[in-house]
């Protein structure tokens, strides 16, 4: 996972911190114990970043269906309100 992505957080740092760790041990000492190390570690971090980048994705389309709305609301009840379409269109997801 790239680091200049804006889900990354410290967090993600600590367990790609930690797969490294798994996987450099696995490399000096080959035994079955470091194997299924790397392997929950591997498994750990590949679900954590999945359902991390799935709630961040959520949230995104949570707040472009309340953009939408907002914004269509506006539109059908408004029209001479002294809030402008181009200010409801300018908020940003957070």
């Amino acid at each position: 996972m790239k680091q200049n992505k804006p889900c990354f957080d410290e967090e993600c740092s600590g367990f790609l911190d930690q797969r490294k760790q798994a996987k450099l041990q696995w490399l000096q000492y080959l035994n079955q114990n470091n194997v299924y190390h790397l392997n929950n570690v591997r498994r750990e971090s590949s679900r954590y970043f999945r359902n991390r980048r799935k709630n961040i994705r959520k949230l995104k389309l949570m707040n472009l269906i309340l953009k939408l709305t907002v914004r269509s609301e506006i539109s059908k009840t408004c029209t001479g309100a002294s809030i402008t379409l181009r200010e409801v269109t300018s908020l940003e997801l957070i």
